[in-house]
């Protein structure tokens, strides 16, 4: 009877207990496995003076590169990213408001009359471990540099990256094909028509990629242009970066080569240097940036302090042009221009 009676007990009490347990494992495996809805973002803004041109008026001069080009204190942007992550599919929806916003995206008025604010709206399907689809609009596959302002080291960004394509709209297909081995394909309306396609023309993609080394074309009906991005750890504390690029639309065009140096001194500083050599191509051409096969060597110092979710960065650029393409306090043409401008980045 005695036997029984534990027997009983056992039942009474154990069982319970593993239901429960097991309930509880399978709520974890649930939550581990529920989408995950994520929201982040950057707001940035900073101080720009020339150290020999003007500051303000009709002489005042800035480097031929996109953002960061303002007088005196200015404002960047703030980009608000929503995404969902799904076990299979989900979406990012990354917006921005601001100058350099307006900058990223050229204001886009194809069909609001109100402008556009949608730095990235695409939805994407992992159709398998190595294949993932990507439908929408997409920041641009070429190039070391891109616009979140937290994601570059430098804050004023380069030539290669200003003359090259922003941001695309269509649909790419990434591959993993293994052993550090990736690949992807895209097809997408022209460069810069990024809400719809008005001409009925469609750009190619392409890239490979192995162990962080990417090597990336597109073909823009009519246009051409090839790019490599990389980079290697050199040792714990210093990275080097390299971006190089060729861009032909029949016969005019650029190339250039960038070499981005940065070492680590502390856990919250860092100290980097941009250099590079940017041409333009054909002796007709129209100004791409400052006319007629006319060449930059542009150099950029800067320091990289982080104080928790803030980054401070100060800069020291100077851009020197085979043309006189800036001028001076005086108004009178100059061929180089040397800035100052210190960053302030919120990333959350």
């Amino acid at each position: 009877m005695k036997a029984i009676t534990n027997t009983n007990f056992v039942k009474i009490i154990v069982f319970p207990v593993i239901l429960f347990l097991g309930s509880f494992a399978f709520a974890q495996d649930e939550e581990e496995t529920k989408p995950k809805f994520s929201f982040s973002g950057t707001v940035d803004a900073y101080y720009r003076a020339n150290l020999n041109s003007a500051n303000s008026g009709e002489n005042y001069s800035a480097p031929g590169s996109s953002f960061a080009n303002l007088p005196g204190f200015a404002l960047g942007m703030a980009n608000v990213i929503g995404s969902y992550e799904g076990e299979k599919v989900g979406f990012v929806a990354d917006l921005v408001f601001g100058p350099r916003g307006t900058d990223a995206i050229f204001a886009s008025p194809m069909y609001s009359l109100t402008g556009n604010i949608v730095n990235q709206l695409y939805v994407y399907w992992n159709v398998s471990e190595s294949v993932t689809l990507t439908f929408g609009n997409f920041n641009t596959f070429l190039g070391y540099e891109v616009i979140s302002p937290s994601a570059n080291f430098n804050y004023s960004t380069s030539y290669l990256f200003s003359y090259g394509p922003f941001s695309h709209t269509g649909l790419k297909a990434d591959f993993d094909l293994g052993n550090d081995w990736s690949a992807m394909l895209s097809v997408m309306n022209p460069t810069d028509l990024t809400e719809f396609n008005p001409s009925g023309t469609y750009a190619f993609g392409a890239q490979l990629g192995y162990s962080g080394q990417y090597l990336n074309a597109l073909i823009d009906h009519g246009a051409f242009e090839i790019d490599y991005t990389g980079g290697f750890d050199l040792s714990d504390s210093f990275f080097l970066g390299i971006n190089a690029a060729y861009f032909d639309n029949d016969g005019e065009g650029f190339y250039g080569t960038a070499l981005y140096p940065q070492l680590k001194t502390s856990d919250n500083f860092t100290i980097g240097l941009r250099g590079e050599y940017f041409a333009e191509t054909g002796e007709d051409a129209e100004a791409i940036v400052f006319g007629d096969e006319t060449n930059v060597f542009a150099v950029t110092l800067t320091g990289s302090a982080t104080i928790g979710d803030l980054i401070i960065k100060p800069e020291l650029r100077l851009d020197s042009v085979s043309e006189d393409v800036f001028l001076n306090s005086d108004g009178e043409p100059i061929g180089s221009l040397s800035s100052f401008v210190l960053a302030a980045i919120y990333q959350f």
